[in-house]
């Protein structure tokens, strides 16, 4: 079944989208749907010509208008940054169409709720890029505490820590400023930990944040002596509850040094702990108490064939994937939902609790108390 893609923002996560399409296809074969590169819209002239030239696509408009109402589109890829997503999401699923959005789904639980009643409403996929869900570690570590093999789970710790912005001199972007990216390392970097978490350990319940902004002002453009206000934090840290019982802290910084794209993390159980760090994307590492005393310790369990995913990729264990290979795992998720009706994890209901949780962190920071995730109620003590 042919899979007609029509993509909005021809910039690095466009580029990663339609690669991934392309990867999928070859790897997955049509059977599991066959995107074809109907349109690409970007506000740069240059940048939508080049996407046709480079990426394959047939057609180029700079209007994203003329992409969600194209009768020959049948899923519109949004790769723009976030404030875009909720207006263009929105006229996609209006007109019928499946949605293939980039984290996070929208600036607001509100939002992202109201997208997610729609897309039901419609009957079409919605998807959201929480590219580190797919992760075949990911889903080993589900396995783990869904069988009970790390008992009832206690405790989860982690952080996703990028020195991307550490730089000073480095200018000010739509990442600073709330009313296009909605916060800061929360939104762009927190929101994948906290996906990964709630994917694993159900829904947090309550949420107590504080955050800082370490560098409050940067050049309005490279070199320029003129400064603009920083809007949003560099750094955020959060003490959860989650509904099954487990307790977690996790945070998320920009301006993390040393740290290149640390999302890691703990998970404590009472028969078994795993740890993972993205750093060392394809080892896991794993305890159980089952284990004879003498030898008890962490292992290394590397992602091999026998881990979901994995084998379409690499025939062997021990053979390196990557950020593009999850990436082509996220969207063979998604061309298989249209062309064959398959489950999915990511849509926008899943998106929407992300959101949900973010609101109720931006809310703990700014009362400085627990607040209650589901309606941003404070938490007696």
């Amino acid at each position: 079944m042919d899979v007609r893609i029509g993509l909005v923002g021809a910039g690095w996560m466009g580029k990663s989208h339609t690669s991934s399409f392309v990867n999928a296809l070859m790897l997955f074969g049509p059977e599991s749907g066959k995107p074809v590169f109907e349109i690409v819209s970007d506000v740069s002239d240059e940048a939508a010509r080049a996407a046709v030239e480079k990426l394959g696509y047939a057609r180029y408009t700079t209007d994203w208008n003329e992409v969600v109402t194209d009768p020959n589109v049948d899923v519109v890829d949004i790769a723009t940054p976030n404030y875009l997503h909720y207006e263009i999401a929105k006229a996609a699923l209006e007109n019928g169409k499946h949605v293939y959005s980039e984290k996070p789904l929208t600036l607001s639980y509100e939002e992202s709720a109201e997208l997610a009643k729609l897309a039901k409403e419609k009957g079409v996929v919605n998807y959201v890029g929480f590219n580190n869900v797919m992760n075949p570690a990911t889903h080993y570590i589900k396995e783990l505490i869904s069988s009970g093999q790390l008992g009832t789970i206690m405790r989860f710790s982690g952080t996703y820590d990028q020195d991307m912005l550490l730089d000073e001199e480095l200018p000010i972007t739509w990442r600073h400023i709330n009313k296009f990216s909605g916060s800061g390392s929360l939104g762009d970097l927190g929101s994948h930990l906290i996906s990964v978490s709630q994917y694993l350990l159900g829904d947090i319940e309550n949420v107590n944040a504080l955050s800082k902004t370490f560098i409050t002002k940067r050049p309005i453009a490279p070199g320029s002596p003129e400064l603009a206000q920083v809007e949003n934090d560099d750094t955020i840290s959060v003490l959860a509850t989650y509904e099954n019982g487990a307790i977690g802290t996790l945070s998320s910084s920009r301006v993390a040094t040393g740290r290149k794209n640390y999302l890691a993390y703990e998970i404590q159980g009472t028969k078994g702990a795993v740890h993972y760090s993205l750093e060392k994307l394809n080892e896991v590492n794993v305890y159980f108490t089952s284990d004879e005393e003498v030898n008890r310790g962490y292992r290394t369990v590397f992602l091999g064939p026998n881990h979901k995913g994995f084998k379409a990729l690499n025939p062997a264990t021990g053979i390196a994937i990557g950020f593009n290979d999850i990436k082509i795992l996220e969207v063979h998720e998604l061309l298989s939902a249209v062309a064959n009706g398959t489950e999915y994890i990511c849509d926008f209901e899943f998106g929407s609790r992300v959101d949900q949780t973010i609101n109720a962190i931006l809310k703990s920071v700014s009362v400085q108390k627990w607040i209650k995730v589901k309606d941003k109620e404070e938490v007696p003590l």
